[in-house]
């Protein structure tokens, strides 16, 4: 039994409904001071709606909160603040055209001594203050604009901490970082949990959990599955509480025949962002592309699709040389492409589920230049099924979707083309471990169907698990090649990718 002394926050037997959802159902929840507590569980398992009831952005219908082992009433954000409660999203909240300075006190500018002026000298004294405090060294004065993710995401915990905050919430905090800069991530995490700040991470990435964690919380169908100190369990255990079954073969891939090349890339480039790439791509294979972010991954994806045309090097189809100016040409030639943001990129959030689905068949489906809306609900009504696309009615916004069902939802429009090439840009990022299962399984069954796949990843396991081969890229070119990923380890890709020794294994092809 934890003593009072030891527990931060406490919230016992919290309900929260939507109209027609139970989204919270009696849930206890506990964290300790200076602990870093991993929360998780499946898209739609509760984790969002917990933690807007914490900040008070959504009263709970029921249930009480402690704060210090006093009961506390959180009605809105402002209430959650005054208490040291401050959450970092998953969507950074920065202002890209301010400076640094200006984004973390935004509101709270110092006054000076003149009536109605800021004391600028002393804001940016502050601001560099909490800068250091989590590890950038970077003039307070840089706009956001300027600086990479990564430092972006430590700009939002020193903006955290500004406001004094002893519990922070990280919502999917790693989802844009690569492994080093998760790391150091994680460093200033442990820097301040010893300096006696309680941190709430929620993840899809189980391995970072067991990497950071004190404990685990599992949510399932807005409930309490459980909760334990991260050494007493397995990832298999909280892969288990997590979905209510096991899952064995996670980044299961059934062979499929590989058949004839469907793609050829001879020299391909754009810039100094894609330099002189050259592979090939054939029906049934599943090709995984991994590197660093900044490698050229995504630039040498949507100059294949033509969202940038390249400026050298040639692509060939079904072994002829094809032009490809645009995406329109792209799709034309039998191309889909699912992008790395699905939200920026790739959906129509305020639009239903059926149109986002039927929206690049409409060709297919105009007579007269009218749509015919029987021939577009059934197409799309085939690929919800197909994909097992979970939601209440084909006429859902899809914005109102979990995220695995939103990337589905996306796959399942380029599905309707029949698309002989499919490019999946982090297919799985920022999704659960169910759904994540889901869409390895649509991947094979597309592979065994002959579509050849161009798969970019940032999670190696990813990567080894899916791929047939594997290409690593770094500074806009493909450094190494793996003919045969289960004889490769993480560390080869990651020295490759880096610049290192690929360490001799015979697995690769530099």
């Amino acid at each position: 039994m934890t003593s009072d002394n030891q527990v931060l926050l406490r919230m016992d037997k919290i309900n929260k409904s939507f109209p027609g959802v139970q989204a919270l159902k009696d849930v206890d929840f506990e964290v300790r001071r200076g602990e870093i507590h991993a929360l998780v569980g499946e898209n739609g398992a509760g984790k969002t709606t917990l933690m807007r009831v914490l900040s008070g952005a959504a009263p709970p219908d029921s249930g009480s909160i402690y704060w210090n082992g006093e009961p506390v009433s959180i009605p809105d954000p402002a209430a959650a603040q005054a208490l040291g409660i401050s959450m970092i999203y998953q969507e950074l909240t920065l202002i890209p055209y301010l400076d640094l300075g200006q984004n973390i006190y935004l509101g709270r500018e110092p006054a000076a001594k003149a009536p109605n002026f800021i004391d600028w000298q002393r804001l940016y004294r502050m601001a560099q203050e909490q800068l250091a405090r989590v590890g950038l060294e970077v003039d307070p004065r840089t706009l956001v604009a300027e600086l990479p993710i990564a430092q972006r995401q430590m700009v939002e915990v020193a903006k955290a901490l500004s406001l004094d905050a002893s519990l922070l919430v990280m919502d999917e905090p790693t989802s844009a970082l690569t492994e080093h800069e998760v790391e150091t991530l994680f460093e200033r995490m442990r820097e301040l949990k010893a300096q006696g700040v309680s941190i709430v991470f929620i993840s899809h990435r189980l391995e970072e959990v067991f990497r950071i964690a004190d404990r685990v919380t599992v949510l399932r169908d807005g409930q309490l599955v459980g909760s334990a100190p991260i050494s007493d369990l397995t990832e298999d255990d909280v892969v288990r509480m997590m979905v209510g079954r096991e899952l064995k073969s996670y980044h299961a891939k059934e062979v499929a025949p590989i058949g004839d090349e469907v793609l050829r890339v001879e020299d391909l480039s754009r810039g100094d962002v894609v330099r002189g790439v050259s592979f090939s791509l054939r029906k049934g294979e599943i090709l995984g592309v991994a590197g660093l972010v900044g490698a050229g991954r995504t630039e040498l994806s949507e100059t294949i699709f033509g969202v940038h045309p390249a400026t050298g090097g040639r692509i060939l189809i079904d072994g002829r040389p094809v032009e490809i100016h645009s995406p329109a040409q792209a799709i034309e030639l039998g191309m889909g492409f699912v992008p790395e943001d699905r939200k920026a990129q790739g959906l129509f959030l305020r639009l239903s589920v059926a149109f986002n689905i039927v929206t690049v068949a409409l060709k297919s489906l105009t007579t007269l230049g009218l749509i015919r809306p029987n021939a577009a609900r059934n197409l799309a009504r085939t690929f919800v099924e197909r994909l097992a696309i979970r939601t209440p009615s084909l006429e859902q916004r899809v914005r109102n979707l979990s995220g695995g069902n939103q990337q589905k939802v996306v796959i399942a429009r380029w599905l309707t083309l029949e698309p002989k090439i499919l490019i999946l840009d982090e297919p799985t990022r920022g999704i659960d471990v169910g759904a994540k299962a889901e869409i390895y399984a649509l991947m094979s069954d597309l592979a065994k169907r002959g579509v050849g796949i161009l798969m970019i990843s940032s999670e190696l396991p990813e990567v080894l698990g899916v791929s047939d081969r594997i290409l690593v890229m770094r500074e806009g070119r493909i450094v190494a090649e793996i003919n045969d990923p289960r004889g490769a380890t993480q560390d080869d890709i990651m020295r490759a990718a880096a610049g290192g020794a690929n360490g001799g294994g015979s697995a690769i092809q530099a």
